[in-house]
């Protein structure tokens, strides 16, 4: 029998298996109120997407009329179906990177040759049916403490100018007035209000790119933090030009560091409230090959 228990993801700060676990422990004696927010906004058809993904859609793939005319279900007929039992079932076309998601370290490549995190080449680990290695089947499941650091709110703005490059004097800043801190183990979760305009495709489109610069990346891998997260769909700025570097937060983070990130995520209620430290449950779907996985984050207080 296979053994499914997992370690918690162990970071520059956590150290031994031991201390990881009493790192989900303490997580886990948080909440004193019970309050459960969910951080996905949910999927749908013509939902707002970065358009390097493919479009969201759900096609029905059997119906009950299609059944009875199709007659392709022996079980379904006659006799042995006086109560006229049918089904309803769908067919999702799909990228794994829609709404709420992680990605995989898979997801990123850098250089000539496609490498991503650990020096894999696509080339060697590329197949026709996705990653062969550091895919979505790989993610880890986090329990841990989750940080909310609302730099739209200490910036003055409900949501913040499109591309905004959030500094890490910022950043800081939004600490500093939140009285919050950030320790090794957090998944740290920035707010730029993006979420606000969800979901309305235009509105959306209109406001977007807002996001950390690499800075900001560098203090919390430096820090310990497990993953970053945010109310975007790529977390860092966009556009974001460093040394010839178009995506120098998703590079250091997944390529260097092992770092996973959350994207898309709905922070608006946890905003609202001025919540800014939970236990935060991630659970990505297993899906082999895959350069990301759909999550349905919930943080509790």
């Amino acid at each position: 029998m296979n053994d499914r228990r997992q370690e918690a993801p162990s970071t520059s700060g956590t150290g031994s298996r031991q201390g990881d676990r009493r790192a989900v422990m303490a997580a886990l004696g948080m909440p004193t109120e019970g309050c459960v927010y969910d951080l996905d906004p949910g999927r749908f058809p013509g939902m707002p997407l970065w358009w390097g993904h493919p479009p969201f859609q759900v096609l029905t793939y059997r119906s009950p009329r299609g059944v009875r005319v199709q007659r392709d279900h022996e079980w379904l007929a006659g006799d042995s179906n006086a109560v006229d039992t049918s089904f309803v079932s769908e067919l999702l076309i799909v990228g794994c990177h829609s709404g709420a998601h992680m990605d995989a370290l898979c997801h990123i490549t850098c250089g000539p040759d496609d490498r991503w995190n650990g020096g894999t080449s696509a080339d060697e680990a590329l197949g026709d049916f996705g990653s062969l290695k550091d895919d979505a089947s790989q993610l880890p499941a986090l329990v841990c403490r989750g940080v909310l650091v609302d730099c739209a709110a200490s910036l003055g703005f409900d949501r913040l100018p499109k591309s905004y490059p959030i500094s890490l004097k910022d950043f800081e800043t939004a600490l500093e007035r939140q009285a919050t801190e950030v320790r090794a183990g957090d998944v740290v979760l920035v707010r730029t209000g993006q979420m606000s305009a969800w979901p309305d495709p235009e509105e959306w489109g209109r406001t977007r790119g807002a996001g950390i610069t690499l800075p900001v990346a560098d203090w919390l891998i430096e820090a310990g933090v497990c993953a970053i997260g945010a109310d975007t769909e790529a977390v860092e700025v966009a556009p974001s030009i460093v040394d010839g570097n178009p995506h120098p937060v998703h590079l250091r983070a997944l390529v260097d560091a092992g770092v996973y990130l959350l994207e898309d995520l709905y922070l608006e209620e946890l905003a609202h409230d001025a919540v800014h430290e939970f236990l935060l449950i991630v659970s990505p779907a297993k899906i082999r090959g895959a350069t990301g996985s759909f999550i349905r984050p919930l943080a509790i207080v």
